[in-house]
């Protein structure tokens, strides 16, 4: 018998992870108007076939038919379309914010002091810079803590929340293969990759419902983690594509240990890339004593935990001449990971301001001008009257 007219299906759950939210349609289910009569029940028959064929033949003729060359994003769209959830798709298509949560409204959180580009939820871009600008002229540092579950990422961002202050989350290498589980194969840093990209998307669904903003960053990448950095950028580059912005806010590259030329020319160009997409880059000189996450430098020469201001000019001249650069410089002064009983660990903090006053009058600023943003690793065990 024909059936009646099918209501327009409800759209079903959307799949999270990694782009433009798939619509799974329910089936409409339809009930016969009316029982066929014993007479018209070959008509009918007749009648299915001859419509079976027809959907047959139509099939087979779009299977028949060059494949569009639209995108996976088009083709979901024009899908949806047929299944009467359109205006849904172009919807979340336009938003940029975590694909399950964009139903609910964007909290606003109240944050008179921040800038204005600053939100609850994940910072990136202009906002990102805006942030540390800010932080940099109220004379404060923002905390970096390295997750390593779902626990201690709610944990940063609940304290974040009742300080009512932003907060940077951030994830290592081994953190992050942590995250992903031990009995991920861990080939080519795919779970070091997976750990941190699933790190970040929790972020990314929670932050705005803690009401905070979070600076979403990794840790040290030494040299022969390069390609971890590499998988990351990757996922930064898809993310962005779909929602014009990265996934993190930044990245750090740890080449310390290599020769400072070496250092620049990687970090440069890296940078060029990062830049595209408003990503943000950390980079260090200098060494970082003691020992965190299998990188030990207990048994570094201490000459090499002091920077010299001669040296960061050099780094910050070369990003600088990168177009959108947004980047920040972990020079050492002293600074050691561990935990060390005070008067163990002699800080030199007087390098920093030195190498501000020196790159200042390298392009002619006023004077007081602090252009450099310094990022400071290790301060476990230092005295508070030094951190001060």
């Amino acid at each position: 018998a024909p059936a009646a007219p099918a209501a327009p299906a409800a759209p079903a759950a959307r799949l999270a992870l990694g782009g433009l939210p798939q619509w799974g349609v329910a089936a409409a289910e339809a009930t016969a108007a009316t029982a066929p009569q014993a007479g018209s029940l070959l008509p009918t028959l007749l009648a299915g076939l001859a419509l079976g064929s027809v959907a047959v033949g139509a099939v087979q003729q779009r299977r028949r038919a060059p494949r569009s060359r639209a995108t996976g994003s088009a083709r979901r769209i024009a899908v949806a379309a047929e299944s009467g959830v359109r205006d849904l798709l172009l919807q979340d298509a336009a938003e940029p914010r975590f694909p399950i949560l964009s139903r609910r409204p964007a909290p606003e959180g109240t944050f008179p002091k921040l800038p204005a580009s600053v939100r609850p939820g994940v910072v990136t871009g202009q906002a990102l810079v805006d942030l540390l600008d800010w932080a940099k002229e109220n004379k404060f540092a923002m905390p970096a803590v390295n997750c390593v579950s779902s626990s201690s990422i709610n944990s940063c961002m609940e304290a974040a929340r009742a300080m009512d202050a932003p907060i940077m989350i951030q994830f290592s290498s081994g953190g992050a293969q942590f995250i992903a589980g031990k009995g991920l194969d861990n080939k080519e840093f795919h779970a070091c990759v997976a750990g941190a990209v699933s790190g970040a998307y929790h972020v990314r669904a929670l932050a705005e419902q803690y009401g905070v903003p979070v600076i979403l960053h990794t840790d040290h990448c030494a040299k022969d983690l390069l390609p971890w950095f590499d998988g990351l950028l990757e996922a930064n580059e898809r993310f962005f594509k779909k929602y014009g912005e990265p996934l993190f806010s930044s990245h750090m590259l740890d080449l310390s240990e290599e020769p400072l030329e070496e250092n620049i020319e990687i970090c440069t160009k890296y940078l060029e890339r990062m830049a595209k997409m408003n990503l943000g880059l950390e980079m260090e000189l200098g060494i970082t004593g003691g020992e965190e996450d299998g990188v030990n430098n207990e048994n570094a020469k201490p000459e090499d935990l002091y920077s010299k201001p001669e040296e960061i000019w050099q780094v910050y001249e070369a990003l600088s001449k990168i177009p959108d650069a947004n980047f920040t410089i972990a020079a050492a002064f002293g600074n050691v990971h561990g935990v060390y009983s005070p008067g163990n660990v002699k800080l030199d903090p007087e390098i920093l301001g030195n190498s501000q006053k020196y790159i200042a009058a390298k392009l002619g600023l006023p004077a007081g001008s602090k252009p450099v943003k310094f990022v400071f690793h290790g301060g476990s065990g230092s005295d508070i009257k030094d951190i001060r």
